[in-house]
This record gives C-alpha cells, sequence and structure tokens, in this order.
C-alpha cells in the first residue's frame, strides 16, 4: 500500500503523460442527467463552504456546495490553485479518475477490507489507528476539526482544511493519514448490510472483495462507493469518522475537496 495518499504532484504527472480529464473538468451530458436544467449543467465540484453562523446539524447542504469550475487543479474553485501544494493530497476526483491514476501507476485501489487491515497497523480493537487515545499525551495525530462545526476551524492542531500529506506520525504498518485529512475512496461498493451478511455467514470472511452492486437506502437510485479514514471535517461534534472501524460513502461520479485515495499494488509470489 501507498505510504501517503496521491499527492497533486503524482497526480500532475499522471494527467501531463496521459492527457487525462478528471470528470470535475467535464461538462455533463443531458442525458446523464435527464430533467435537469442546462444552466446547472456545468463543471466543477462539490467544496465545503462553511456558514458565518451557527446551524443545525441535520442538513449537511447548509455546508457544501457545487462549485463551477472546481476541479483537482483548482480545489475550492476557479481563484484556488495548488501552486505550493504540490504534497498535498490530491481532492476533487471522481472515483473513475482514481481508478485511471491507479492503473496506469500498475496498480489498484485497495478493497474496504484492506484498508482497514493496513489502517490498523497490527493493533486489534482499537479505536483509533495509532491506540485508545485521540490525542495521547496531548499529542494531535491526525488533520481533524476543532472548534465549532461546522462554521468555525479553530486550527488548534496547526491546520485549517487540507494539509500535505505525511504530517503526522505513522501507523504501525509504516503508513501515514490513515485517519483524517482526507477521505480516501475503496474499491468496494457501498451497502450498509454487507457486514452483516458476511457475519450472518458465519466462519471467518477471508479477504471479502465487497458486495457485488451498491445500494444506500437513503438515496436508492445513487451509485456510491465506500470511502474510508475521515477527513479535516471530522469531528465529535458531527462525524468523527476517524475512529478507525467506521466509514463514509460517495456518489461514484461526484469529486469533492475533502475525498481522495490511495493505492495498493499487487506483489507476485516467488519461488
Amino acid at each position: 500500500m501507498d505510504k501517503t495518499d496521491v499527492t497533486n504532484q503524482q497526480f500532475a504527472d499522471f494527467v501531463r503523460a496521459t492527457g487525462y480529464v478528471t470528470v470535475a473538468e467535464r461538462q455533463p451530458r443531458p442525458e446523464d442527467f435527464p430533467g435537469a436544467p442546462p444552466e446547472n449543467l456545468v463543471a466543477g465540484a462539490v467544496v465545503f463552504s462553511p456558514p458565518h453562523h451557527e446551524v443545525s446539524l441535520d442538513n449537511q447542504y447548509q455546508w457544501w456546495s457545487y462549485v463551477r469550475g472546481a476541479n483537482w487543479r483548482h480545489p475550492s474553485g476557479p481563484k484556488s490553485d495548488i501552486r505550493g501544494r504540490e504534497k498535498f493530497p490530491v481532492v476533487d476526483v471522481a472515483y473513475q479518475d482514481a481508478e485511471a491514476y491507479a492503473k496506469w501507476a500498475g496498480k489498484r485501489l485497495p478493497t474496504e477490507a484492506e484498508w482497514e487491515f493496513a489502517a490498523r497497523g497490527g493493533l486489534s480493537g482499537k479505536r483509533f489507528v495509532w491506540g485508545d487515545e485521540f490525542r495521547p499525551e496531548g499529542k494531535w495525530m491526525a488533520n481533524t476539526f476543532q472548534g465549532h462545526f461546522p462554521q468555525e476551524d479553530t486550527g488548534a492542531d496547526g491546520h485549517i482544511g487540507v494539509t500535505a500529506v505525511a504530517g503526522y506520525p505513522t501507523n504501525g504498518y509504516g503508513l501515514f493519514d490513515m485517519a483524517g485529512n482526507v477521505w480516501q475512496w475503496v474499491s468496494d461498493w457501498y451497502r450498509p448490510d454487507y457486514y452483516q451478511q458476511l457475519a450472518s455467514i458465519g466462519g471467518v470472511a477471508r479477504n471479502p472483495q465487497g458486495p457485488t452492486s451498491p445500494y444506500d437506502p437513503s438515496e436508492p437510485t445513487e451509485r456510491k462507493r465506500v470511502m474510508r479514514g475521515g477527513s479535516f471535517l471530522c469531528t465529535d461534534q458531527y462525524c468523527s469518522r476517524y475512529v478507525v472501524g467506521t466509514r463514509g460513502k460517495g456518489e461514484v461520479t461526484t469529486g469533492t475537496n475533502h475525498l481522495g485515495f490511495r493505492c495498493v499494488k499487487d506483489v507476485g509470489t516467488t519461488h
């Protein structure tokens, strides 16, 4: 498994070599979004847009906006760019963008089971990838949200928003940022009941590859993949998914500015 999330520099190398255009840079096609007003069919991505006042936490659309011109080169919109952020994780990438990079690199995206095994770093039954305490001896271990969510991130951990990879200690397997900073795409389709299904079969599930199709009861028509690790927006006030066993979900064609990925490589057995 890659030690870090794929960075802007690495993704730029891929784009330079292949001419690849990400989903967020392509104008949506009317046939893919029947009934959508033409003015809504613009290239862009979903960006965290915190309100300036306290809001109820029961409606996430109060702090997320679809921003025209937001993409991996312009993470927060057309006026932003990635100069000086070469070591930051690439964001605003849809699932197929992550797949395309992985294939070019001779790698693939990890399954959810592989990701969690790697994230635990040899620790069993611990709450976080580094142990049971969120801040052992007062030390920040991941880039998360401090302050009052969603309107004020105080940056007490030294960062507001995304930061460069490898800024916090590794886990037991030498992997950086397996909690916080940005979510990571994994290859499993999202179904909330998949692991209950495995448990109901009995025995030990060995190297599960995920369900064969997606299903989210809250949005049955959307095709979603699992995301793992949490992000700079995670906080115990709202979403504490930096806890190692928790999971997220993402619609496969949507990029957001708190979601990236890392790859794994299959290593052949030599005799």
